[in-house]
Protein backbone atom coordinates (compact mmCIF):
# COMPACT_ATOMS: atom_id res chain seq x y z
CA UNK A 1 0.00 0.00 0.00
CA UNK A 2 1.27 3.39 -1.03
CA UNK A 3 1.69 6.04 1.69
CA UNK A 4 0.68 9.77 1.27
CA UNK A 5 1.27 13.15 2.43
CA UNK A 6 -1.45 15.44 1.09
CA UNK A 7 -0.16 19.30 1.28
CA UNK A 8 -2.12 22.72 1.58
CA UNK A 9 -5.48 21.23 2.23
CA UNK A 10 -8.55 22.92 3.50
CA UNK A 11 -9.31 20.23 6.08
CA UNK A 12 -13.43 20.13 6.60
CA UNK A 13 -13.87 18.39 10.11
CA UNK A 14 -16.27 18.33 13.05
CA UNK A 15 -17.24 22.22 12.88
CA UNK A 16 -14.09 24.02 11.15
CA UNK A 17 -12.23 24.22 8.28
CA UNK A 18 -8.74 24.42 8.78
CA UNK A 19 -5.46 24.82 6.59
CA UNK A 20 -3.03 21.85 6.73
CA UNK A 21 -1.14 18.88 5.62
CA UNK A 22 -2.33 15.40 6.18
CA UNK A 23 -0.17 12.45 6.03
CA UNK A 24 -1.67 8.50 5.29
CA UNK A 25 0.37 6.02 6.43
CA UNK A 26 -0.37 2.15 6.09
CA UNK A 27 -4.06 3.43 5.07
CA UNK A 28 -5.20 5.69 8.25
CA UNK A 29 -3.92 9.29 9.10
CA UNK A 30 -0.92 9.21 10.43
CA UNK A 31 -0.45 12.77 11.33
CA UNK A 32 -2.23 15.92 10.54
CA UNK A 33 -0.62 19.79 11.22
CA UNK A 34 -0.48 22.85 9.57
CA UNK A 35 2.83 21.89 7.92
CA UNK A 36 4.36 18.54 7.70
CA UNK A 37 8.00 17.62 5.92
CA UNK A 38 8.30 14.41 3.74
CA UNK A 39 9.61 11.57 5.05
CA UNK A 40 11.15 10.27 1.89
CA UNK A 41 8.70 6.76 1.38
CA UNK A 42 5.66 8.82 0.34
CA UNK A 43 3.28 10.01 -2.57
CA UNK A 44 3.20 14.16 -2.55
CA UNK A 45 -0.10 15.37 -3.48
CA UNK A 46 -0.23 19.05 -4.00
CA UNK A 47 -3.38 20.38 -3.24
CA UNK A 48 -3.54 23.78 -3.81
CA UNK A 49 -6.29 24.80 -1.40
CA UNK A 50 -8.49 21.46 -2.38
CA UNK A 51 -10.98 20.46 -0.06
CA UNK A 52 -10.88 17.76 1.95
CA UNK A 53 -13.96 16.59 3.79
CA UNK A 54 -14.22 12.97 5.32
CA UNK A 55 -15.51 10.67 2.40
CA UNK A 56 -19.28 10.18 2.42
CA UNK A 57 -20.94 6.91 4.70
CA UNK A 58 -24.06 6.60 2.27
CA UNK A 59 -26.20 5.01 4.98
CA UNK A 60 -29.19 3.64 2.39
CA UNK A 61 -28.00 2.35 -1.15
CA UNK A 62 -29.96 -0.57 -3.77
CA UNK A 63 -26.64 -2.16 -5.25
CA UNK A 64 -29.31 -4.71 -6.85
CA UNK A 65 -26.79 -8.01 -6.41
CA UNK A 66 -27.84 -10.78 -6.47
CA UNK A 67 -30.66 -11.07 -8.72
CA UNK A 68 -31.17 -7.51 -10.72
CA UNK A 69 -28.04 -7.70 -12.32
CA UNK A 70 -29.83 -6.31 -15.45
CA UNK A 71 -30.18 -3.45 -13.40
CA UNK A 72 -26.66 -3.16 -11.80
CA UNK A 73 -23.88 -4.64 -9.78
CA UNK A 74 -22.19 -4.23 -6.37
CA UNK A 75 -19.04 -3.59 -8.66
CA UNK A 76 -20.50 -1.22 -11.14
CA UNK A 77 -22.25 1.10 -8.52
CA UNK A 78 -19.49 1.24 -5.90
CA UNK A 79 -17.44 2.37 -8.45
CA UNK A 80 -19.98 5.51 -9.21
CA UNK A 81 -19.88 6.29 -5.62
CA UNK A 82 -16.47 6.27 -5.29
CA UNK A 83 -16.36 8.99 -8.44
CA UNK A 84 -18.87 11.12 -6.13
CA UNK A 85 -16.72 11.14 -2.86
CA UNK A 86 -18.69 8.24 -1.12
CA UNK A 87 -16.30 5.77 0.50
CA UNK A 88 -18.85 3.40 2.37
CA UNK A 89 -22.11 2.35 1.50
CA UNK A 90 -24.77 0.20 3.54
CA UNK A 91 -26.94 -1.75 0.93
CA UNK A 92 -30.67 -2.85 1.33
CA UNK A 93 -32.08 -6.39 2.02
CA UNK A 94 -34.65 -6.53 -1.13
CA UNK A 95 -32.28 -8.15 -3.37
CA UNK A 96 -33.35 -11.46 -5.17
CA UNK A 97 -33.33 -13.85 -2.93
CA UNK A 98 -33.84 -11.11 -0.35
CA UNK A 99 -31.75 -11.05 2.26
CA UNK A 100 -33.96 -13.02 4.51
CA UNK A 101 -31.34 -15.35 6.20
CA UNK A 102 -27.60 -15.64 7.41
CA UNK A 103 -26.58 -17.79 4.70
CA UNK A 104 -28.33 -14.95 1.84
CA UNK A 105 -26.18 -11.93 3.74
CA UNK A 106 -23.41 -13.73 3.66
CA UNK A 107 -23.36 -14.31 0.29
CA UNK A 108 -23.37 -10.54 -0.39
CA UNK A 109 -20.84 -10.16 1.77
CA UNK A 110 -18.67 -12.20 -0.12
CA UNK A 111 -19.97 -10.95 -3.57
CA UNK A 112 -18.13 -7.21 -2.40
CA UNK A 113 -15.60 -8.72 -0.63
CA UNK A 114 -13.97 -9.49 -4.33
CA UNK A 115 -15.59 -6.60 -6.03
CA UNK A 116 -16.56 -3.11 -4.15
CA UNK A 117 -13.86 -0.53 -4.60
CA UNK A 118 -15.75 1.10 -1.87
CA UNK A 119 -16.27 0.09 1.95
CA UNK A 120 -19.04 -2.07 2.47
CA UNK A 121 -21.72 -3.15 5.07
CA UNK A 122 -25.19 -5.03 4.43
CA UNK A 123 -28.51 -4.84 6.11
CA UNK A 124 -30.11 -7.99 7.42
CA UNK A 125 -33.74 -8.05 5.89
CA UNK A 126 -36.74 -9.04 8.01
CA UNK A 127 -40.09 -10.57 7.33
CA UNK A 128 -42.94 -11.72 8.86
CA UNK A 129 -41.85 -15.44 9.63
CA UNK A 130 -37.88 -14.82 9.68
CA UNK A 131 -37.76 -13.50 13.83
CA UNK A 132 -34.72 -16.37 14.61
CA UNK A 133 -32.38 -15.47 11.80
CA UNK A 134 -32.81 -11.37 12.19
CA UNK A 135 -31.64 -12.43 15.82
CA UNK A 136 -29.01 -14.12 15.06
CA UNK A 137 -27.66 -11.28 13.12
CA UNK A 138 -23.92 -10.30 14.51
CA UNK A 139 -24.20 -6.08 15.56
CA UNK A 140 -20.23 -6.38 15.65
CA UNK A 141 -20.19 -6.64 11.84
CA UNK A 142 -23.61 -5.59 10.58
CA UNK A 143 -24.97 -2.27 9.71
CA UNK A 144 -28.40 -3.44 10.96
CA UNK A 145 -31.86 -4.96 10.82
CA UNK A 146 -33.78 -3.32 7.71
CA UNK A 147 -38.10 -3.11 7.80
CA UNK A 148 -40.15 -2.50 5.40
CA UNK A 149 -43.55 -0.87 7.12
CA UNK A 150 -44.95 -0.31 3.68
CA UNK A 151 -44.78 -2.11 0.36
CA UNK A 152 -42.34 -0.76 -2.04
CA UNK A 153 -39.13 -2.51 -4.19
CA UNK A 154 -38.97 -6.43 -3.72
CA UNK A 155 -42.14 -7.30 -2.20
CA UNK A 156 -40.63 -7.50 1.63
CA UNK A 157 -43.44 -5.53 3.52
CA UNK A 158 -43.76 -6.64 7.56
CA UNK A 159 -47.56 -6.07 8.21
CA UNK A 160 -47.76 -8.68 10.96
CA UNK A 161 -48.38 -6.31 13.70
CA UNK A 162 -47.30 -9.13 16.48
CA UNK A 163 -43.95 -9.64 14.39
CA UNK A 164 -43.05 -5.97 14.65
CA UNK A 165 -43.84 -6.26 18.33
CA UNK A 166 -41.32 -9.23 18.58
CA UNK A 167 -38.61 -7.66 15.97
CA UNK A 168 -38.81 -4.37 18.51
CA UNK A 169 -39.03 -5.98 21.50
CA UNK A 170 -36.07 -8.69 20.92
CA UNK A 171 -33.79 -6.49 18.58
CA UNK A 172 -30.29 -5.36 20.00
CA UNK A 173 -29.24 -3.77 16.55
CA UNK A 174 -30.28 -0.92 15.20
CA UNK A 175 -33.67 -1.19 13.32
CA UNK A 176 -34.16 0.48 9.94
CA UNK A 177 -37.17 1.19 8.92
CA UNK A 178 -39.10 2.32 5.37
CA UNK A 179 -42.33 3.88 6.48
CA UNK A 180 -45.44 4.27 4.51
CA UNK A 181 -48.96 2.77 5.67
CA UNK A 182 -49.75 0.04 3.54
CA UNK A 183 -54.05 -0.22 3.95
CA UNK A 184 -53.47 4.34 3.06
CA UNK A 185 -51.18 3.57 -0.15
CA UNK A 186 -53.95 0.41 -1.31
CA UNK A 187 -57.10 2.33 -1.19
CA UNK A 188 -55.13 5.44 -3.01
CA UNK A 189 -53.97 3.28 -5.26
CA UNK A 190 -57.59 1.98 -6.13
CA UNK A 191 -58.59 4.86 -6.03
CA UNK A 192 -56.61 6.73 -8.88
CA UNK A 193 -55.94 3.13 -10.81
CA UNK A 194 -60.35 4.04 -11.24
CA UNK A 195 -59.53 7.54 -12.39
CA UNK A 196 -56.32 6.57 -15.09
CA UNK A 197 -56.65 2.96 -15.75
CA UNK A 198 -54.57 2.98 -18.76
CA UNK A 199 -51.87 5.86 -18.54
CA UNK A 200 -51.84 7.77 -15.49
CA UNK A 201 -49.26 11.05 -15.13
CA UNK A 202 -46.04 11.13 -13.04
CA UNK A 203 -47.37 13.57 -10.96
CA UNK A 204 -50.06 11.56 -9.45
CA UNK A 205 -47.20 9.55 -7.07
CA UNK A 206 -47.17 12.06 -3.86
CA UNK A 207 -50.76 11.73 -4.31
CA UNK A 208 -50.90 7.74 -4.41
CA UNK A 209 -48.03 7.74 -1.87
CA UNK A 210 -49.46 10.86 0.28
CA UNK A 211 -48.18 12.32 3.27
CA UNK A 212 -50.64 10.55 5.52
CA UNK A 213 -49.73 7.00 4.29
CA UNK A 214 -45.50 8.27 5.84
CA UNK A 215 -47.08 10.22 8.60
CA UNK A 216 -49.11 6.92 10.04
CA UNK A 217 -46.35 4.46 9.28
CA UNK A 218 -43.84 6.64 11.08
CA UNK A 219 -46.08 7.40 14.06
CA UNK A 220 -46.27 3.54 14.41
CA UNK A 221 -42.61 2.65 14.29
CA UNK A 222 -41.79 5.28 16.93
CA UNK A 223 -44.66 3.99 18.81
CA UNK A 224 -43.09 0.59 19.17
CA UNK A 225 -39.68 1.74 19.26
CA UNK A 226 -40.44 3.85 22.48
CA UNK A 227 -42.58 1.41 23.72
CA UNK A 228 -39.54 -1.20 23.99
CA UNK A 229 -36.66 1.15 23.91
CA UNK A 230 -36.09 0.08 20.53
CA UNK A 231 -32.54 2.24 18.51
CA UNK A 232 -34.79 2.97 15.80
CA UNK A 233 -33.40 4.71 12.52
CA UNK A 234 -35.73 6.17 10.37
CA UNK A 235 -35.52 6.29 6.27
CA UNK A 236 -35.96 8.80 3.72
CA UNK A 237 -38.20 11.19 5.68
CA UNK A 238 -40.36 13.23 3.11
CA UNK A 239 -42.87 15.05 4.90
CA UNK A 240 -43.28 18.17 7.12
CA UNK A 241 -45.53 16.94 8.86
CA UNK A 242 -43.45 14.13 10.26
CA UNK A 243 -40.33 16.00 11.47
CA UNK A 244 -42.48 17.09 14.53
CA UNK A 245 -41.75 13.27 15.46
CA UNK A 246 -37.88 13.60 16.12
CA UNK A 247 -36.09 16.00 18.63
CA UNK A 248 -34.53 18.55 17.51
CA UNK A 249 -31.43 20.36 19.06
CA UNK A 250 -30.29 17.50 20.21
CA UNK A 251 -26.84 15.57 19.27
CA UNK A 252 -27.52 12.68 17.41
CA UNK A 253 -25.39 10.33 19.25
CA UNK A 254 -27.22 10.61 22.32
CA UNK A 255 -30.79 10.00 20.31
CA UNK A 256 -32.30 6.76 20.62
CA UNK A 257 -34.95 7.41 17.74
CA UNK A 258 -32.92 9.49 14.47
CA UNK A 259 -33.85 9.78 10.86
CA UNK A 260 -32.63 10.20 7.79
CA UNK A 261 -33.37 12.19 4.62
CA UNK A 262 -32.41 11.95 0.80
CA UNK A 263 -30.79 14.63 -1.87
CA UNK A 264 -33.21 14.36 -3.95
CA UNK A 265 -36.14 15.13 -1.81
CA UNK A 266 -33.78 18.29 -0.58
CA UNK A 267 -33.15 18.54 -4.53
CA UNK A 268 -36.61 17.69 -6.42
CA UNK A 269 -40.05 18.58 -5.52
CA UNK A 270 -43.54 18.05 -7.48
CA UNK A 271 -43.37 20.59 -10.29
CA UNK A 272 -40.54 18.45 -11.23
CA UNK A 273 -42.53 15.91 -12.65
CA UNK A 274 -43.55 17.94 -15.50
CA UNK A 275 -39.62 17.35 -17.18
CA UNK A 276 -38.40 14.43 -15.60
CA UNK A 277 -41.69 12.11 -15.18
CA UNK A 278 -40.80 8.42 -14.00
CA UNK A 279 -37.30 9.43 -13.80
CA UNK A 280 -37.88 10.95 -10.30
CA UNK A 281 -40.73 8.54 -9.55
CA UNK A 282 -39.61 6.60 -6.15
CA UNK A 283 -41.04 5.67 -2.41
CA UNK A 284 -41.40 7.81 -0.26
CA UNK A 285 -42.72 10.14 -3.08
CA UNK A 286 -41.38 13.35 -4.04
CA UNK A 287 -43.68 15.70 -2.67
CA UNK A 288 -44.41 19.17 -2.79
CA UNK A 289 -42.50 22.27 -2.40
CA UNK A 290 -43.37 22.91 1.09
CA UNK A 291 -42.10 19.40 2.06
CA UNK A 292 -38.93 20.43 0.47
CA UNK A 293 -38.52 23.65 2.03
CA UNK A 294 -39.28 22.15 5.47
CA UNK A 295 -36.84 18.88 5.11
CA UNK A 296 -34.35 21.57 4.46
CA UNK A 297 -34.80 24.13 7.38
CA UNK A 298 -34.92 20.96 9.45
CA UNK A 299 -31.08 20.20 8.65
CA UNK A 300 -30.61 23.19 10.71
CA UNK A 301 -32.39 22.49 13.17
CA UNK A 302 -31.33 18.89 13.33
CA UNK A 303 -34.74 17.18 13.31
CA UNK A 304 -33.14 15.55 10.43
CA UNK A 305 -29.82 13.54 11.37
CA UNK A 306 -27.86 11.78 8.18
CA UNK A 307 -28.11 12.85 4.41
CA UNK A 308 -28.19 9.78 1.70
CA UNK A 309 -29.26 8.91 -1.54
CA UNK A 310 -31.37 5.39 -1.72
CA UNK A 311 -29.62 5.28 -4.90
CA UNK A 312 -32.00 2.83 -7.08
CA UNK A 313 -31.14 2.03 -10.21
CA UNK A 314 -33.40 0.86 -12.80
CA UNK A 315 -32.77 0.19 -16.75
CA UNK A 316 -34.02 3.62 -19.04
CA UNK A 317 -36.33 1.24 -20.73
CA UNK A 318 -37.97 0.18 -17.32
CA UNK A 319 -38.39 3.83 -16.57
CA UNK A 320 -39.90 4.56 -19.71
CA UNK A 321 -42.85 2.41 -19.36
CA UNK A 322 -46.33 4.26 -18.10
CA UNK A 323 -46.55 5.32 -14.72
CA UNK A 324 -48.60 1.75 -13.26
CA UNK A 325 -45.61 -0.63 -14.77
CA UNK A 326 -42.41 2.11 -14.19
CA UNK A 327 -40.41 0.85 -11.18
CA UNK A 328 -39.89 3.18 -7.91
CA UNK A 329 -36.12 4.31 -7.88
CA UNK A 330 -33.46 6.85 -9.03
CA UNK A 331 -29.82 6.38 -9.35
CA UNK A 332 -27.66 9.12 -7.37
CA UNK A 333 -24.67 7.65 -5.79
CA UNK A 334 -22.35 9.27 -7.51
CA UNK A 335 -23.56 12.75 -7.55
CA UNK A 336 -24.95 13.52 -3.57
CA UNK A 337 -21.88 15.47 -2.34
CA UNK A 338 -22.22 17.88 -5.52
CA UNK A 339 -25.52 17.92 -5.50
CA UNK A 340 -25.07 19.16 -1.29
CA UNK A 341 -22.53 21.69 -2.25
CA UNK A 342 -25.03 23.41 -4.54
CA UNK A 343 -27.29 23.50 -1.77
CA UNK A 344 -24.39 24.91 -0.37
CA UNK A 345 -24.09 28.17 -2.51
CA UNK A 346 -27.85 28.47 -1.92
CA UNK A 347 -27.76 29.20 1.83
CA UNK A 348 -29.05 25.86 2.75
CA UNK A 349 -26.30 24.18 5.10
CA UNK A 350 -22.34 25.06 5.39
CA UNK A 351 -19.61 22.86 4.40
CA UNK A 352 -19.15 21.89 7.98
CA UNK A 353 -23.00 20.78 8.17
CA UNK A 354 -22.62 18.61 4.86
CA UNK A 355 -19.43 16.59 6.53
CA UNK A 356 -21.79 16.20 9.51
CA UNK A 357 -24.36 15.28 8.11
CA UNK A 358 -22.59 12.67 5.14
CA UNK A 359 -19.93 11.42 7.65
CA UNK A 360 -19.70 12.49 11.37
CA UNK A 361 -23.60 11.60 12.51
CA UNK A 362 -23.46 8.41 10.92
CA UNK A 363 -20.33 6.91 12.01
CA UNK A 364 -22.14 8.35 15.22
CA UNK A 365 -25.32 6.72 14.74
CA UNK A 366 -24.00 3.43 13.32
CA UNK A 367 -21.31 3.28 15.90
CA UNK A 368 -18.61 2.55 12.93
CA UNK A 369 -15.16 2.07 14.05
CA UNK A 370 -12.82 4.06 13.01
CA UNK A 371 -14.52 6.47 10.25
CA UNK A 372 -16.38 9.01 9.42
CA UNK A 373 -14.15 11.72 10.80
CA UNK A 374 -10.36 13.43 9.87
CA UNK A 375 -8.81 12.31 12.95
CA UNK A 376 -5.45 10.88 13.65
CA UNK A 377 -5.10 6.67 13.47
CA UNK A 378 -8.66 6.47 11.73
CA UNK A 379 -9.07 4.97 8.12
CA UNK A 380 -8.49 7.50 5.42
CA UNK A 381 -11.73 7.93 3.81
CA UNK A 382 -11.45 10.90 2.18
CA UNK A 383 -13.02 13.33 -0.73
CA UNK A 384 -11.40 15.48 -2.11
CA UNK A 385 -13.12 18.61 -3.45
CA UNK A 386 -12.05 21.01 -6.31
CA UNK A 387 -14.52 23.72 -5.77
CA UNK A 388 -12.82 25.61 -8.62
CA UNK A 389 -13.75 22.75 -11.43
CA UNK A 390 -17.06 22.52 -12.35
CA UNK A 391 -18.44 19.53 -13.64
CA UNK A 392 -21.45 19.01 -16.37
CA UNK A 393 -23.61 15.69 -16.01
CA UNK A 394 -23.68 13.73 -19.02
CA UNK A 395 -23.74 10.31 -20.44
CA UNK A 396 -20.04 10.03 -20.78
CA UNK A 397 -19.37 10.71 -17.33
CA UNK A 398 -21.76 8.41 -15.61
CA UNK A 399 -20.39 5.53 -13.99
CA UNK A 400 -23.54 3.54 -13.22
CA UNK A 401 -24.60 0.57 -14.90
CA UNK A 402 -28.20 2.18 -16.04
CA UNK A 403 -25.81 4.85 -17.81
CA UNK A 404 -28.22 7.41 -17.28
CA UNK A 405 -29.53 9.96 -14.11
CA UNK A 406 -31.92 12.28 -13.53
CA UNK A 407 -29.17 14.91 -13.09
CA UNK A 408 -28.07 14.95 -17.06
CA UNK A 409 -27.75 18.58 -18.40
CA UNK A 410 -27.11 20.09 -15.23
CA UNK A 411 -23.47 21.73 -14.42
CA UNK A 412 -22.61 21.19 -10.74
CA UNK A 413 -20.11 24.26 -9.31
CA UNK A 414 -17.77 21.42 -7.81
CA UNK A 415 -16.03 18.37 -8.67
CA UNK A 416 -14.59 15.38 -6.86
CA UNK A 417 -10.57 15.54 -7.73
CA UNK A 418 -9.70 12.37 -5.71
CA UNK A 419 -11.29 9.96 -3.22
CA UNK A 420 -9.16 7.54 -0.18
CA UNK A 421 -10.80 4.47 0.38
CA UNK A 422 -8.95 3.21 3.66
CA UNK A 423 -6.19 5.08 2.78
CA UNK A 424 -6.16 3.82 -0.71
CA UNK A 425 -5.95 6.37 -3.76
CA UNK A 426 -9.10 4.98 -5.95
CA UNK A 427 -10.34 7.05 -7.87
CA UNK A 428 -8.36 10.24 -9.33
CA UNK A 429 -9.13 13.07 -11.84
CA UNK A 430 -11.57 10.55 -13.62
CA UNK A 431 -9.59 7.19 -13.34
CA UNK A 432 -9.73 4.38 -10.89
CA UNK A 433 -7.28 2.44 -9.41
CA UNK A 434 -8.78 -1.26 -8.33
CA UNK A 435 -5.52 -2.79 -7.51
CA UNK A 436 -7.09 -2.99 -3.61
CA UNK A 437 -10.81 -3.19 -2.78
CA UNK A 438 -12.76 -1.62 0.47
CA UNK A 439 -12.93 -2.77 3.16
CA UNK A 440 -16.06 -4.51 5.67
CA UNK A 441 -17.52 -1.94 8.33
CA UNK A 442 -16.66 -2.73 11.63
CA UNK A 443 -19.23 -1.51 14.75
CA UNK A 444 -18.13 -0.83 18.11
CA UNK A 445 -21.53 -1.28 19.92
CA UNK A 446 -21.90 -3.09 23.83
Amino acid sequence: MSNYLLKNAQIVNEGKIIAGDLRISNGRIDKIASSISPLGNEEIIDLNGKHVFPGMIDDQVHFREPGLTHKAHIASEARAAVAGGVTSFMEMPNTVPNALSQEILSDKYAIAQRSSLANYSFFMGAGNDNLEEVLKTNKQNVCGIKIFMGSSTGNMLVDNVQTLENIFSKSELLIATHCEDEPTVKARTQLFREKYPEEAPAFIHPLVRNEEACYLSSSMAIGLAKKWNTRLHILHITTEEELALFEAHKASKNKRITSEVCVHHLWFDAADYETLGNQIKCNPAIKDSRHKNALRKALQTGSLDIIATDHAPHTWEEKQQGYWKSPAGLPLVQHPLLMLFDLEKEGVLSLEQIAEKTAHTVAEIFQIEDRGFIREGYWADLAIVDFNKPQLVEKSNIHYQCQWSPLEGHTFGASIAHTFVSGHLAYSHGQFNESQLGQRLLFQRD
